[in-house]
């Protein structure tokens, strides 16, 4: 610790010693180390080198000790004499200005440390820190989108709190300011975005706990939905990035990419079989009895998901199963894994499941692509009847509904890298 002098120190501190200034100035370095005394034991020091330093002979507890009082011109002749005059106070109280001198340098050492890690552990810092981490699996487009909600609606109110300090209450207040304007799906998006930081810093060492986790049930509930589905074009983009980004189970990941571009029902998906596909042909038969209605079906496969396909094929096609489980191949992978992958990659239940790809392919092949009905319903696997009454067969329309997959599957490509959509036809 210091020893407080007055603001403007007795004049005893300016004179009686034996140097001026203009002396010190003029002392030329001469081959072996000089000193040159001011007295009550402070004297400065002149190396070969040219170099001057300060430096106070004093005796404690019987032993001849010495300290730095500074480098001239930096310390001054006054300023050397002030030091002298702190340091003579402590030895009055009988303390050794050495070790007082290293206690106050650790307790400003330490001081800088803690100030780092408050500024390496503020909310702000850790944020940053996982989106570093996560960027290289990332597109530019997630990349931005993640920084634009971080900056707009989170760092503005919590961006300074050090993540020890964030709370439950502090992260609801946060996310209340974006329910009140009336963006709920974002205010989840956005509690999302706070619950991975937090568990990032979990994994790092920053927390003990999450303080995220469990509160998106204290969110006001969006409309229902059956069986929850991503329905418009900018959701629908961000969702298909996150699948390509997608870093689990190379046989997860291919699932999730061919499921939006063939919506069947999951199960069908899963228990997909080599011997049902003709990638040469860009076709997939079901057969009935793996069919919920009974009735097989032909799935036109547009180029992408051939591809997707392919470059599964190497993976498990020397087996039955085209999606087959981690502990057995033998077996599909389970009726939970493509909505457990949907989970990890932060999407709730709430805001999309294995089963609302067919709801997304319902909705946009009508509104966005303005396909027919009949079209897509039987494409869906279900019952369409002709204007007599009669079920359609399962070749019925199969050229307009391989056009409209193929279709399809250049409009979720495009929508996923963020090119406008122009369609090559006007359309059936």
């Amino acid at each position: 610790m210091k020893i407080e002098l007055p603001e403007s120190p007795p004049v005893e501190y300016y004179k009686g010693g034996k140097l001026t200034e203009s002396e010190i100035d003029a002392f030329e370095p001469q081959p072996a180390t000089f000193k040159r005394s001011d007295g009550k034991g402070l004297f400065i020091e002149v190396t070969p080198d040219g170099s001057k330093r300060w430096r106070l002979a004093y005796r404690i507890d019987g032993r001849q000790k010495k300290i730095s009082m500074g480098v001239w011109p930096k310390v001054g002749l006054v300023a050397a004499r002030i030091n002298t005059a702190r340091a003579k106070a402590l030895l009055r109280d009988g303390r050794d200005p050495s070790i007082v001198r290293r206690q106050q340098n650790q307790a400003e050492a330490d001081a800088r440390a803690r100030a780092i890690d408050r500024a390496e552990n503020r909310f702000r810092a850790v944020a940053d820190a996982w989106i570093r981490r996560s960027e290289p699996t990332w597109s530019g487009a997630t990349e931005k989108q993640t920084r634009s909600r971080l900056g707009n609606d989170v760092l503005p109110y919590i961006g300074e709190i050090p993540i020890r300090d964030l709370t439950a209450p502090l992260i609801l207040q946060t996310v209340q300011r974006i329910v009140d304007r009336g963006a709920i799906e974002t205010a989840r998006r956005v509690l999302r975005l706070i619950r991975q930081v937090c568990a990032f810093a979990v994994i790092t060492g920053r927390l003990d706990a999450n303080p995220a986790v469990d509160l998106a049930a204290a969110l006001p509930s969006v409309k229902a939905k059956h069986m929850a589905a991503m329905t418009e074009p900018d959701d629908v983009a961000g969702l298909l990035r996150a699948i390509h980004d997608y870093q689990g189970e190379a046989v997860v990941r291919a699932a999730l990419m061919l499921a939006p571009l063939v919506f069947v029902r999951p199960g069908e998906l899963r228990a997909a079989r080599w011997q049902e596909f003709d990638l040469d042909r860009g076709r997939w038969e079901i057969p009935a009895e793996r069919m919920k209605m009974g009735d097989p079906l032909i799935v036109p496969l547009a180029k992408q998901a051939v591809l997707i396909l392919k470059d599964l094929r190497p993976l498990t096609g020397s087996g039955d199963l085209v999606f087959t489980s981690t502990r057995s191949r033998t077996r599909p992978i389970s009726n939970n894994t493509l909505n457990a992958a949907l989970r990890r990659m932060g999407f709730t239940k709430d805001e999309m499941t294995a089963h609302g790809f067919r709801a997304m392919a319902r909705t946009m092949l009508e509104e966005q692509l303005g396909y027919r009905y009949e079209l897509i319903e039987q494409q869906l696997g279900h019952l369409v009847r002709d204007p007599n009454g009669r079920a359609y067969n399962r070749t019925k329309h199969l050229y307009e509904r391989a056009m409209m997959m193929q279709e399809w599957a250049d409009y979720l490509q495009q929508l996923r890298d963020e090119t406008p959509y122009r369609s090559t036809d006007s359309g059936p």
